[in-house]
Protein backbone atom coordinates (compact mmCIF):
# COMPACT_ATOMS: atom_id res chain seq x y z
CA UNK A 1 0.00 0.00 0.00
CA UNK A 2 3.04 1.91 -0.87
CA UNK A 3 1.08 4.61 -2.82
CA UNK A 4 -2.16 4.73 -0.46
CA UNK A 5 0.29 5.81 2.22
CA UNK A 6 2.05 8.21 -0.19
CA UNK A 7 -1.58 9.93 -0.79
CA UNK A 8 -2.58 10.00 2.59
CA UNK A 9 0.69 12.13 3.69
CA UNK A 10 -0.13 14.35 0.83
CA UNK A 11 -3.85 14.48 0.66
CA UNK A 12 -5.47 13.34 3.90
CA UNK A 13 -9.37 13.47 4.92
CA UNK A 14 -8.56 13.98 8.66
CA UNK A 15 -5.10 14.91 10.92
CA UNK A 16 -5.30 13.86 14.27
CA UNK A 17 -3.48 15.45 17.09
CA UNK A 18 -2.16 11.60 19.32
CA UNK A 19 -3.93 11.93 22.54
CA UNK A 20 -0.78 10.12 24.00
CA UNK A 21 2.09 11.74 22.39
CA UNK A 22 1.82 15.55 21.32
CA UNK A 23 4.51 15.32 18.77
CA UNK A 24 2.75 12.50 16.41
CA UNK A 25 -0.28 13.15 13.87
CA UNK A 26 -2.09 10.77 12.73
CA UNK A 27 -3.35 11.15 8.92
CA UNK A 28 -6.45 9.62 7.37
CA UNK A 29 -7.86 8.30 3.84
CA UNK A 30 -10.44 6.10 3.56
CA UNK A 31 -9.32 3.32 1.35
CA UNK A 32 -12.01 1.37 -0.55
CA UNK A 33 -12.11 -2.72 -1.09
CA UNK A 34 -8.61 -3.51 0.87
CA UNK A 35 -8.23 -7.09 1.81
CA UNK A 36 -10.28 -6.51 4.50
CA UNK A 37 -13.06 -4.76 3.72
CA UNK A 38 -13.52 -0.85 3.67
CA UNK A 39 -11.25 0.73 5.96
CA UNK A 40 -9.33 4.64 7.49
CA UNK A 41 -5.62 4.21 6.78
CA UNK A 42 -3.88 5.74 9.53
CA UNK A 43 -0.27 6.83 8.80
CA UNK A 44 1.46 8.29 12.18
CA UNK A 45 3.95 10.88 12.08
CA UNK A 46 6.32 11.35 14.47
CA UNK A 47 7.28 15.57 14.78
CA UNK A 48 10.98 15.82 16.34
CA UNK A 49 14.28 17.29 14.68
CA UNK A 50 13.79 14.78 11.68
CA UNK A 51 9.72 14.09 11.00
CA UNK A 52 9.40 10.60 10.34
CA UNK A 53 6.67 7.98 9.60
CA UNK A 54 6.08 6.15 13.15
CA UNK A 55 3.72 3.21 11.89
CA UNK A 56 0.78 2.66 9.83
CA UNK A 57 -2.60 0.50 10.08
CA UNK A 58 -5.87 0.10 8.92
CA UNK A 59 -8.71 0.75 11.09
CA UNK A 60 -12.66 1.01 11.39
CA UNK A 61 -12.46 4.10 12.84
CA UNK A 62 -10.82 7.39 13.11
CA UNK A 63 -9.26 7.67 17.19
CA UNK A 64 -11.08 10.53 19.14
CA UNK A 65 -8.43 13.63 19.40
CA UNK A 66 -7.54 17.18 18.58
CA UNK A 67 -8.53 17.88 14.99
CA UNK A 68 -5.42 19.42 13.49
CA UNK A 69 -7.24 19.17 9.39
CA UNK A 70 -10.59 18.00 7.90
CA UNK A 71 -10.40 18.00 4.08
CA UNK A 72 -13.74 20.40 2.65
Amino acid sequence: MELALEKTLLEPEQVIQSKSDETAELYYSYQKETLFGDKWLCVVVKFTDSPFVLTAYLTDAIKKGKELWRKK
